[in-house]
């Protein structure tokens, strides 16, 4: 299993940058045999996908409201996955989360991932 914690969210203004992290321990199954993606919640909405990489860290898929905007990375020997968030938009406000999944791609379903960490509010002025 896997225990997620994310940190590095915060206000920001539109046009404006942040990063996320999100910390992995695990223990029985290695990191590196998660795929790993990032949810977004925002007030009144339901959880959306956002981006997933695959176990290597090889390949990334984005939503099509953050594609070109933001970045996922998976760093196996430091067994963190990170977003960066570029060109912040008010519409990205919404608490991010972090999940694992023991697939080795990651799918857009939040059903599909077991491991949730507690999540880290992003909110975007205008």
């Amino acid at each position: 299993q896997v225990q997620l914690v994310e940190s590095g969210g915060g206000l920001v203004q539109a046009g404006d940058s942040l990063s996320l992290s999100c910390a992995a321990s695990t223990s029985g199954r290695t990191f590196v045999n998660y795929a790993m993606g990032w949810f977004r919640q925002a007030p009144g909405k339901e959880r959306e996908f956002v981006a997933g990489v695959n176990w290597s860290g090889l390949r990334t898929y984005y939503s099509d409201s953050v594609k070109g905007r933001f970045t996922i990375s998976k760093d196996n020997a430091k067994t963190t996955v990170y977003l960066q968030m570029n060109s912040l938009k008010p519409e990205d406000t919404a608490i991010y989360y972090c999940a694992a999944t023991e697939g080795l791609v990651p799918e857009i379903a939040g059903a599909s991932y077991h491991y949730w960490g507690q999540g880290t509010q992003v909110t975007v002025s205008s």
